[in-house]
């Protein structure tokens, strides 16, 4: 299994640093050569959204990644990564627009506003680091919420997309990355530039 991570910005290391601890093969997508490389599945880290969908677009990775997302490459969007993937994007501009949620930019407002929970997560109790983060104001018919912090949707899926407001790659918590890795394995295989 191969995995490719976005690593424009945010804790992609973090990502590759769990992916390590499973077993998981990985490779950073930087530039739009690294998607020639097949792959069972596709992380969003954190960082800037607007910044991301920006440097999508510039480097030539925007297009080739939406197709393979809406044709089924299993994805997990963290944070930034939750906003790329929303349909509707409160506070800011949609990107990939592939996933049935409303995302509310900056929800727990600045970096001082950052917080530590615990929670659960598709019924398992598991720590959650909210860094800038947002929430999910509003989970369509084709998701599904998977953990509520304060009422507020935390984390939700819908068929081979996966979002976490918070950054389980900073908690050492396999659980989240466990069920993408799952996720991956039912995916269907291998995705190559096409």
């Amino acid at each position: 299994m191969d995995i490719g991570i976005l690593a424009l910005q945010g804790a992609f290391a973090e990502h590759a640093a769990m992916l390590d601890r499973l077993g998981a093969g990985h490779f950073e997508i930087r530039n739009r050569a690294a998607l020639e490389r097949p792959m069972d599945g596709l992380i969003l880290p954190g960082g800037e959204s607007t910044v991301m969908g920006k440097l999508l677009r510039q480097l030539g990775l925007y297009e080739p990644l939406r197709t393979r997302i809406a044709g089924g490459l299993p994805v997990f969007g963290t944070c930034a990564g939750l906003i790329l993937l929303a349909e509707q994007v409160e506070g800011g501009e949609p990107c990939f627009e592939t996933m049935d949620i409303r995302a509310v930019r900056n929800a727990y407002g600045r970096q001082l506003g950052s917080f530590h929970a615990v929670s659960l997560f598709d019924g398992q109790p598991i720590p959650m680091t909210f860094i800038r983060a947002p929430y999910i104001g509003g989970v369509g018919p084709k998701a599904r919420a998977l953990a509520q912090v304060d009422g507020r949707v935390v984390a939700a899926r819908q068929d081979n997309q996966l979002v976490t407001a918070f950054h389980p790659e900073l908690d050492g918590d396999l659980t989240v990355h466990t069920l993408f890795l799952d996720m991956c394995r039912k995916g269907g295989g291998a995705q190559a530039a096409s």
